[in-house]
């Protein structure tokens, strides 16, 4: 069984060369493999999945053809954390829990979207885990779509702001929370995003591929049985 794996393309409607990047890649690139995983991300922001934006419904048609093209797994990253079951219903994809443990071709793979690993970065954290509490995300969605997405927006210029005052080696991840996390589930591969620092990574636990964002290209992690031809690639958008 193959593999093929993305994470942090920001998509929204003020960037249309990252939204057809992305649906070429699901119509000719996704028909070759037999997994597609999201590692969180895939939009810059999402309001709830009874989003009636033009925007939304384009995003949602190109997930379900994916699904028609391959299983499709999703994780929820610090942008997308409202993705819902009726969300993944009618995209035909599975919600993942961050991290899971994926079998690909005989090998045990750790899947995450990464934030949980930025351990030094506390500030972060607290904010994380407000955000996925069921709590705060039922009264979120309890509220009108207009003061969802002005919630949104604000939170965006805040995160901004913040991230231009944080050194850089506080919003990575912490080795020891790495390694923690593939000894628990005891794998060799770690595969993740959040981060926007692509590479392969090799240390005494194993291997550790981060996904890069799409920003000046597109990334995506070729994965089959044997770890050797594991493929990290970065792509044009033209």
């Amino acid at each position: 069984m193959s593999a093929l794996f993305i994470s942090d393309l920001h998509l929204d409607d003020t960037c249309p060369e990252r939204i057809d990047a992305f649906e070429r890649l699901v119509d000719e690139v996704v028909p070759s493999f037999d997994s597609f995983f999201l590692l969180g991300d895939l939009v810059e922001v999402w309001v709830g999945d009874d989003d009636d934006s033009a925007f939304a419904d384009r995003f949602r048609s190109t997930l379900m053809r994916a699904s028609q093209h391959a299983e499709v797994f999703v994780l929820h990253g610090n942008r997308d954390f409202l993705f819902g079951e009726s969300f993944a219903s009618a995209c035909g994809l599975t919600i993942l829990q961050d991290p899971s443990t994926v079998t690909i071709d005989g090998r045990s793979i750790l899947v995450a979207h990464g934030d949980a690993f930025c351990t030094d970065d506390h500030e972060y954290q607290a904010m994380r885990g407000m955000f996925r509490s069921p709590a705060w995300q039922d009264d979120m969605l309890g509220r009108s779509l207009d003061e969802r997405r002005a919630f949104a927006q604000g939170l965006r210029e805040r995160s901004r702001a913040v991230n231009e005052n944080k050194a850089t080696n506080i919003m990575d991840v912490n080795a020891g929370a790495v390694a923690e996390a593939m000894r628990e589930a005891e794998v060799s591969t770690l595969v993740h995003g959040h981060t926007h620092r692509p590479a392969i990574h090799r240390a005494d636990e194993g291997k550790r591929v981060v996904l890069g964002d799409w920003h000046r290209c597109g990334w995506r992690l070729e994965m089959s049985a044997d770890p050797d031809d594991d493929r990290l690639i970065c792509f044009g958008f033209d």
